[in-house]
């Protein structure tokens, strides 16, 4: 692995496109220290600090620690990505959509083109509801807001949908000009950067003797453990053979050549998590922002906060529950069996022992109904692992749930690519024997 490390630098292409991606990163970086004016830095601080477990914290992790200093890149990449899955929802009942989805190229570039100005309009909506929030909130006596008003208003709307548009830039050209997934790399960036604050936490738990060295050791193999079981299940995949029949055109003979059709065990990825969070933590969201004589008249408003706190039992059978059915949900909306069946009996495909046609969408949605069930017991069990480890080793573990789905997934996603510009100019992969590949299922 570490020969093949080297071979990196030895690819021009490569090592430009690393670089580049590792520059754009730092700018990202950079831009989430830089402060919206106008606004009292500590009360903003203490304020956040109290919002655990709501949409606030959500945010956080998606804006790499932007909002909680509400610096310019405080909305993060969130309005791009929930553009993106509403335009992805919105092909399924728009024939025009869906038409352009079926164009190739072409109607990418469209449905591109619409996702952009979707997250202008989302940036504008949530940086005007972000302002007018943070104008009635005050923490000891300090108001987070030093001068109220539409001129605040305005100009934190424009310097947040800035913002956006300039970190959805960035991934873009991370994306063209880099290696990996841009938005992703950002999201992972943004994580990852909260990681020594969480390795020092742990630290300060320890070094005060509220765990021991048994436990920080049985911290670091689950840990692994984790990390090992969330390679195993993105790599691995239900693999259908599919058999094509030969067909003669004119003098040549197509087909009769025999291949599968790959399906992921979490066909879904992380969207189920962040949809079940979104959802939960809203009503908790709504309390918090409530004047406390009005929570102090209202006793069943405390019942709320108990039951939907992220340690509750409730909290968690419930968010279980909205995994598994965003899960189902999700694989509906990105796979489609029929067009699956259709496209491979249009070219002559079949699977053995299946009829083309019908039959075979009813076998495909058969197989993927078992897969994603197996797909939604691991994607909750990896969410629920963090309120586990809390409640059992009184710690806030950091690699658990949605952040750690991100990063080992963004990771893998990265080396592959990284592996796949190496080998087409012969050169050692990162991996000499154990490709990161789909196992057979």
């Amino acid at each position: 692995m570490i020969s093949g490390a080297q071979n990196i630098f030895k690819i021009p292409e490569l090592k430009r496109r690393i670089l580049i991606t590792f520059l754009f990163l730092a700018i990202y970086r950079i831009g989430v220290h830089i402060p919206t004016p106008g606004i009292n830095g500590d009360a903003l601080a203490s304020f956040f600090a109290q919002a655990k477990g709501t949409l606030f914290e959500l945010f956080g992790m998606f804006s790499g620690g932007g909002m909680e200093r509400l610096s310019v890149f405080a909305l993060g990449i969130m309005p791009y990505i929930t553009a993106s899955i509403i335009l992805q929802l919105l092909t399924m009942v728009i024939p025009y959509l869906e038409r352009l989805q079926k164009e190739g190229e072409i109607g990418r570039k469209k449905i591109v083109q619409y996702t952009r100005y979707g997250t202008v309009i989302l940036s504008m909506i949530q940086g005007f509801g972000i302002a007018a929030g943070l104008e009635g909130i005050s923490q000891g006596g300090q108001p987070v807001v030093l001068l109220p008003g539409w001129s605040f208003r305005i100009m934190t709307v424009i310097t947040l949908t800035a913002g956006t548009a300039f970190i959805m830039w960035l991934g873009e050209q991370i994306t063209e000009r880099g290696i990996g997934n841009g938005i992703s790399l950002i999201i992972f960036a943004g994580i990852v950067a909260r990681m020594p604050t969480a390795v020092a936490s742990t630290y300060e738990y320890f070094k005060v003797g509220q765990m021991g060295i048994i436990t920080v050791l049985v911290l670091i193999l689950l840990m692994v453990l984790v990390v090992a079981v969330i390679i195993f299940v993105e790599t691995g995949q239900r693999r259908l053979p599919v058999q094509y029949a030969k067909r003669i055109v004119g003098r040549r003979v197509y087909g009769g050549q025999s291949t599968h059709l790959p399906l992921k065990l979490n066909t879904s990825g992380v969207i189920p998590p962040i949809f079940a969070s979104s959802i939960l933590v809203f009503p908790l969201t709504i309390v918090r922002l409530l004047p406390k004589p009005l929570l102090d008249a209202h006793p069943w408003i405390q019942s709320v906060l108990q039951n939907f706190g992220p340690s509750a039992l409730l909290y968690n059978l419930i968010y279980v529950g909205l995994i598994f059915f965003f899960c189902y949900f999700y694989t509906a909306v990105t796979f489609n069996p029929n067009d699956v069946a259709e496209n491979m009996k249009k070219f002559g495909g079949y699977i053995p022992g299946i009829r083309p046609g019908q039959k075979t969408a009813e076998y495909i949605d058969k197989v993927l109904t078992r897969i994603t069930l197996g797909g939604a017991i691991y994607v909750s069990a990896i969410c629920v692992l963090p309120t586990i480890l809390y409640s059992r080793f009184h710690v806030s573990f950091y690699f658990g749930g949605t952040s750690l789905l991100i990063v080992v997934g963004v990771a893998l996603d990265t080396v592959n690519q990284i592996e796949a510009h190496m080998l087409t100019r012969h050169y050692e992969g990162l991996m000499k024997k154990g490709r990161l590949k789909g196992r057979r299922g």
